[in-house]
């Protein structure tokens, strides 16, 4: 009988990531046939696994879905915390979201339930591309594109080259592979602008298109296909 890593299994779920699980593990929330867990152990498909008493299951059908998430939308699981994405998309199965976009922000964010591949997308080191249109509060100079695209001090470190082009006199597309937080806005902000809108109109494969603010939609198979491909050698989180 095949057995697997705890955390693993509780990602597997879609209950949440295996970050988030080794934390529930610590809590001491979890349990394995109604006995404490502890972190590293092993169950197998005949198991049951409880998180605060309550059985998850572990034959949930991935879900894969990209939400054009509207300005003011909390990026949080925490369904208490008013216009949460949790709440704002009203999927009726458990899902969450893959990274996450500032409230003032708006655009495409993935929501799942499989936490095996947040990491292999998120982590910078991955090089996974994520695309912005970004409207500022004065009229772009080269000397601005340029600063930004050779790295900007911002956070105790310098962000990676990324590419940037103006779109018109205070618009620019810019394309990282990386998500510190509020990345734009502060390397932005190091150059003497502000940030006036932010959206987020692709991550690696997936494009937001025509999809409208507060919608959302299932991967298509050709989309999963080549995001698998793309994703296939990166790393994640570990065993």
């Amino acid at each position: 009988m095949e057995l697997k890593r705890l955390n693993k299994a509780i990602s597997e779920s879609g209950y949440c990531s295996r970050r988030a699980a080794d934390r529930l593990i610590e809590e001491g929330r979890i349990q394995i046939n109604g006995k404490p867990a502890e972190l590293g152990t092993k169950v197998s498909p005949e198991d049951r696994i409880s998180v605060d008493g309550k059985t998850i299951t572990t034959e949930n059908s991935p879900i894969y879905i990209a939400f054009n998430k509207p300005i003011g939308i909390e990026c949080t699981t925490d369904t208490s915390i008013p216009k949460n994405i949790i709440s704002s998309i009203n999927y009726p199965e458990r899902i969450f979201p893959i990274g996450r976009l500032d409230k003032p922000s708006e655009g495409l964010i993935f929501m799942t339930n499989d936490g095996d591949i947040v990491n292999k997308i998120l982590r910078s080191r991955n090089n996974h591309e994520k695309e912005y249109v970004v409207v500022v509060n004065k009229v772009i100079t080269d000397s601005f594109l340029q600063g930004m695209r050779n790295g900007v001090p911002i956070l105790d470190q310098i962000t990676k080259k990324c590419v940037v082009s103006k779109v018109d006199p205070r618009c620019f597309r810019i394309i990282l592979t990386q998500g510190l937080n509020r990345q734009i806005r502060r390397m932005c902000e190091h150059f003497g602008y502000e940030v006036r809108k932010l959206k987020r109109v692709r991550i690696m494969n997936i494009h937001l298109g025509d999809l409208k603010k507060g919608e959302y939609r299932e991967f298509t198979q050709k989309e999963l296909s080549t995001l698998n491909n793309l994703i296939g050698n990166s790393s994640k989180t570990i065993d």
